[in-house]
This record gives structure tokens, C-alpha cells and sequence, in this order.
């Protein structure tokens, strides 16, 4: 596996690995309380959810290819493990871009994801693109978290898959793979869900996307690198251990693997994130 390409964007991150990089603009107010609907059952959420995913599968798809060069690889991985997966299963990957769960929803493909998502988000203009595509907000409250559970329980029941960004807060073409939080494979071990790992890193790029970067230069923007996705074999839980053991070793094989397919060597961060 080829080394990541480095990209020299000229972004200054911050020093903590968790730390909001993208600045939050709140638009709107709301409660997340016991009473919010974190599963919206309604008809409207169903059909503009089935309407995003088509727009994923086809108008988004094309536009990841023509403006961010998607190579996808590792798919086989999916179709070898078929018979296991299709009883459910938590992707996890790093977090790195605006659209970056578009790009697992493509590497995955025909699956609907729902995924833990930051509940200040939801005050943002994204919110709407949030929720329809599987977000869903984690509380603060004790009570708000019962009733988080039982959205991803019915989840789980369904056999729907889940995905986490267990970096937490986003990195903008950030390279390393930073410290993972814990919740995610806590919440995975509750279900015992196989866990797959993604990873998305950076290829230098050429014609024609060279004449793309003149044009984002010529508008004020950067050039931008293409981005690869991989997906890893499924990492499956030690039964043989406790709960605090099982979840902190499966924590440390999924950053490993991470960190493999994305061609880095030499990682900076631990896998421990808490």
C-alpha cells in the first residue's frame, strides 16, 4: 500500500485532537430532551430519507467522482462476510470532510446508515441534511439518553447499519488518525455488532483534475487533493473477555486498522481518545 499523499492546504489545526475545527453558526433553537423523536417514524422523514439516498447513490456519487476523484477499494470485503453482515453492523472511519459520510454511504452501498451525531449540529444549516440522511443528536440528559438508546436499539432490531466517526469533531484533510472515543464500540458491544473499518486518505492530483484545482485557484479556493476510500475486513469482538476489555481492545484493532488502510506508518495519536 502506497504512502498517504500529504496535502498542503495551509490549515492550522488544533492542538487538541477532539477540538471543534469547523465553527459552529446556529440557526435555529431546539430541545433535546426525553420527548425529542431521535427515530422519526413519520412518512415525510421516510421518503425524503429514501429521496436523499437515491440523490447519494446517483447525482451525489457523480459529483464525488468529478470533483474529489472517489476511488473506491475493498468492497470485496462486504460481499466475503455477507452472511454475517447482513444481520447488521457499525462502520467507523475517520473524520475528515463535509461530505465524508457520503463517502461511506458509497463505499457501503444500497445500505442505509444512522449514526450518532453532535446535537449542537442540529442548530446548524445543516441540520436538515443531517437528520434525513440517519443523524441522530446525543443528549446530555439521563432521560434524553434512555430514550437515544432505544432509537438505536429498534435500529439494531432492524438490522439497519450504523456508522460512527469515533474521532468525534472533524479535521478538514487532516492526514494522521487521531484518538478514538470509546461510546462508539461501548455502543457496538452492546449489540455485539461486527465493526468495519474505513478509511479515507489523499492521492496527488492529476489531469483532469489538475485543470479543476486551476479553476478553484483562479475563484480564491485551494488546489485539493483526491481522495481514495479503502474498507477493511470486519473486526469482531473477544467473548472471552469482559465487557471494559473487550471494547478497549476492539478500540485499539479498529484505529490499527484505520490507521493500516490509510496507508500511514509512523501515527502520532494513540487509539485511546478518552
Amino acid at each position: 500500500m502506497k504512502a498517504p499523499f500529504i496535502p498542503d492546504l495551509g490549515i492550522i489545526y488544533p492542538e487538541k485532537p477532539d477540538a471543534r475545527m469547523v465553527e459552529l453558526v446556529e440557526v435555529r433553537e431546539i430541545n433535546i430532551d426525553e420527548n425529542y423523536p431521535f427515530l422519526d417514524k413519520s412518512f415525510k422523514f421516510k421518503f425524503v430519507n429514501l429521496l436523499l439516498y437515491l440523490g447519494i447513490y446517483t447525482a451525489a456519487f457523480f459529483l464525488c467522482v468529478t470533483l474529489y476523484g472517489i476511488k473506491i477499494e475493498g468492497r470485496k470485503n462486504l460481499w466475503k462476510h455477507r452472511k454475517i453482515l447482513k444481520n447488521g453492523a457499525m462502520t467507523v472511519s475517520n473524520h475528515m470532510h463535509r461530505w465524508d459520510f457520503i463517502f461511506v454511504a458509497l463505499a457501503v452501498r444500497f445500505r442505509r446508515l444512522f449514526f450518532p451525531a453532535f446535537k449542537d449540529n442540529l442548530k446548524g444549516p445543516d441540520a436538515g441534511w443531517i437528520r434525513h440522511a440517519g443523524g441522530i443528536p446525543v443528549p446530555d440528559d439521563i432521560r434524553a439518553m434512555r430514550a437515544f438508546n432505544s432509537a438505536f436499539d429498534e435500529i439494531n432490531k432492524k438490522k439497519i447499519w450504523i456508522h460512527a466517526f469515533p474521532e468525534s469533531a472533524r479535521f478538514n484533510y487532516f492526514v494522521p488518525i487521531r484518538p478514538f472515543k470509546k461510546g462508539v464500540f461501548t455502543m457496538a458491544h452492546r449489540y455485539n455488532l461486527p465493526i468495519i473499518p474505513v478509511a479515507m486518505s489523499y492521492r496527488k492530483a492529476g489531469f483532469p483534475f489538475t485543470l479543476l484545482n486551476k479553476i478553484r485557484v483562479k475563484k480564491g479556493g485551494k488546489e485539493l487533493p483526491l481522495i481514495t476510500i479503502r474498507v477493511g475486513e470486519p473486526i469482531f469482538f473477544d467473548k472471552n473477555l469482559g465487557r471494559k476489555e473487550s471494547v478497549q481492545k476492539i478500540r485499539k484493532e479498529c484505529h490499527d486498522e484505520v490507521t493500516r488502510l490509510a496507508g500511514i506508518t509512523d501515527n502520532p495519536y494513540p487509539a485511546q481518545g478518552d
